[in-house]
């Protein structure tokens, strides 16, 4: 394989419930899977090419549960990419180069019924993880903006997390409120929903536990 490996910020809102049952190997809030989200890649690479400071974004939606499969997907990257970066970017998400099962975007490819033709675009990426506060804006695709569950009594924010030791993209996640009003061939509107804010490390081999 190419070797490749990612440090990542990463920022998702689903449809489901703030404990996402997919992170519990459960089935959907509400019988389908619906995510839209985004990647600032902050270092990495793909072989001999530099993927430091690229972006991607990324719209799903299952019927069911995702390991159900006939998946749809759209995928996105920034236009500041170059045509070698698209290539490597768009070879990582859609598993291309990675052991068997290893990474979520290797995962949710063998899920897939409809992949749509790439669309390269401006991503405006603004998230601070450990705060779960982030807005995404895809230049004709989605807006997301995420902030923190707020304590339904007093008002103030409340810290939960998912600790995945042994998972295909994350090791820990901060949870946050999500909502997502998306276009084009996946429309989405997700309010106050599961919002997903955490650091990735990843390799063809899968998470790299730091």
């Amino acid at each position: 394989m190419i070797p490749w490996e990612i440090q990542a910020r990463e920022f998702v809102n689903c449809n489901c419930g703030y404990a996402c049952p997919c992170q519990f190997n459960d089935l959907p809030t509400h019988g389908r899977c619906e995510a839209a989200g985004a990647i600032a890649i902050d270092k990495g690479y793909f072989g001999d090419v530099s993927l430091d400071g690229t972006k991607i974004a990324f719209v799903f939606w299952w019927p069911g549960a995702v390991h159900e499969g006939k998946g749809k997907c759209l995928p996105i990257i920034d236009e500041g990419a170059s045509e070698d970066q698209r290539k490597a970017l768009l070879t990582v998400m859609s598993g291309g180069e990675t052991d068997p099962f290893a990474t979520m975007f290797n995962v949710f490819a063998s899920t897939m019924e409809t992949v749509y033709d790439p669309v390269f675009t401006k991503i405006d990426f603004d998230v601070d993880i450990e705060e779960r506060k982030g807005r995404i804006n895809v230049e004709g695709c989605f807006e997301t903006v995420g902030e923190p569950i707020r304590n339904p009594v007093t008002g103030d924010p409340h810290r939960v997390r998912i600790d995945l030791p042994h998972g295909f993209e994350y090791s820990i996640a901060e949870i946050g409120s999500a909502s997502s009003n998306v276009r084009g061939p996946i429309p989405l509107t997700l309010t106050n929903s599961y919002g997903q804010f955490a650091h990735l490390h990843l390799n063809n081999h899968g998470p790299i536990r730091d």
